[in-house]
């Protein structure tokens, strides 16, 4: 290939930039590219006729692990990349014809790498899927009750087009790193999206630190090609030429280069196809079996009895149902004063089972969840809770409907007591429904 204008162009490199670069190749050689077998089990076990959104998106998320939680992966990889930098450097002192090229090349890898990235998420947060919009239980639970990704994700799930102007931000920035010419621009929107989204991983412990930073790095590193000249532009006010440069390729390269490009721009149509697709369905994070017919809404308590004894409504009793909570998918929420271990999971995976989408009780304490089958015919719920931590907790309970507000349930507990419950729905209006600025009577 042959360049024109290149900053860093052959013989114009110092000692310390072609040790610099020689790191820098090596480090974000061992961050994108995948060198372990698990990627690749995981990618050959995907069954493509029946793939759904969720194994597109581990595809585009790689990132290496060595073994080691958090961080202390990035330490092997550094120690890695400067060994070889080392090596690099004592058996190619003189050359430096090809660092030009191996940059340029770099920075290819690294803008579709980076943009790949971010279009899946980005894809993700436009349906929006990523972010699931609050559960009426998780409006009935305490503020105090969250963990704090959960607040996060309820602060910005409430807002659906919030997230899905987000999602927009995420893949016109991955769009502009397709074209060279664009690349900086995409690079700079990045900078700060990116910086956001880390601050607020961190701050809320969202579980992606590791993945987000080097996403992070990468757009950095990108900008940094055109710092020079955006300062010398921006803050020095000087007249200042664009970096252009135009690569010639061989009749190969460029067929091979067509392919990719084609291969790569038809993954992002069909990642979203299948949120799109996946959106329409039944999001993946929520349980896909309808409710109970008629059965949403949150109930009080008014009765409960146990052995036909009748326990009153209590805040300190652990073993007495204070509300109950009927989604308009197939889960049941119970509000109670019993101490519950939160789910400390994110639960953001793909399950096809209701019992293991975890996500609307991960984070979250105060409430018992049970995933419930119902026979309209026989009218019994089998419950059976979501918690990991509980998963031996299940009941059987006949329901009967004298009217559309009151709910019969009776049945028979672990401990072989009888239980009978009296649930009486509240008429309750919500402002998140009905919208902030607009009258109400409570």
């Amino acid at each position: 290939n042959k360049y024109s204008n290149l900053d860093f162009r052959a013989g114009a490199w110092s000692r310390l930039e072609k040790g610099a670069f020689r790191f820098a190749f090596l480090f974000f050689l061992l961050q994108v590219v995948p060198l372990d077998w698990d990627y690749y089990s995981v990618l050959f076990s995907i069954k493509w006729p029946q793939f759904n959104v969720y194994d597109l998106l581990v595809v585009t998320r790689y990132h290496p692990y060595w073994g080691l939680p958090g961080f202390y992966s990035w330490l092997v990889v550094v120690v890695l990349a400067a060994s070889g930098a080392v090596i690099w450097t004592r058996y190619d002192r003189e050359r430096t014809a090809a660092h030009a090229d191996l940059y340029y090349w770099m920075r290819v890898a690294l803008r579709y790498r980076l943009a790949i990235g971010v279009i899946g998420y980005g894809l993700l947060k436009l349906c929006p899927l990523q972010i699931p919009y609050p559960s009426l239980s998780n409006l009935h639970t305490d503020y105090g009750q969250f963990l704090p990704w959960k607040i996060y994700y309820n602060t910005v799930g409430i807002i659906p087009w919030y997230e899905s102007f987000l999602g927009g931000v995420e893949i016109a920035a991955g769009l502009l790193l397709f074209f060279r010419r664009t690349a900086t621009f995409g690079a700079g929107i990045l900078v700060g999206f990116l910086g956001n989204v880390l601050a607020a991983n961190f701050a809320y412990d969202l579980g992606e630190q590791v993945y987000i930073s080097l996403l992070f790095v990468i757009a950095v590193f990108l900008l940094a090609y055109d710092v020079p000249r955006l300062y010398s532009l921006l803050l020095q006010q000087r007249f200042t030429r664009a970096e252009r440069f135009d690569p010639v390729f061989t009749p190969g390269v460029r067929k091979a280069r067509a392919l990719l490009r084609s291969l790569f721009i038809a993954f992002v149509l069909l990642f979203g196809i299948a949120a799109f697709g996946n959106y329409n369905r039944a999001p993946y994070l929520i349980p896909k079996t309808s409710g109970l017919p008629g059965s949403y809404g949150f109930y009080d308590v008014k009765e409960f009895r146990v052995n036909n004894r009748a326990v009153p409504y209590s805040q300190t009793d652990s073993g007495r149902w204070q509300n109950v909570v009927f989604e308009r998918w197939a889960t049941l929420s119970v509000g109670s004063a019993k101490h519950i271990r939160v789910d400390d999971s994110k639960a953001a995976g793909f399950y096809h089972e209701d019992i293991d989408r975890g996500y609307e009780q991960a984070g979250t304490g105060q409430r018992l969840y049970y995933a419930y089958t119902a026979d309209t015919v026989h009218h019994t719920l089998v419950l059976r809770n979501k918690n990991p931590y509980y998963r031996g907790d299940s009941l059987l309970l006949h329901y009967s409907r004298p009217d559309t507000s009151t709910i019969l349930l009776a049945g028979v507990n672990r401990s072989g007591d009888s239980l009978s419950l009296v649930l009486s729905k509240v008429v309750k209006k919500y402002l998140f429904y009905v919208g902030r600025r607009q009258p109400i009577k409570l």
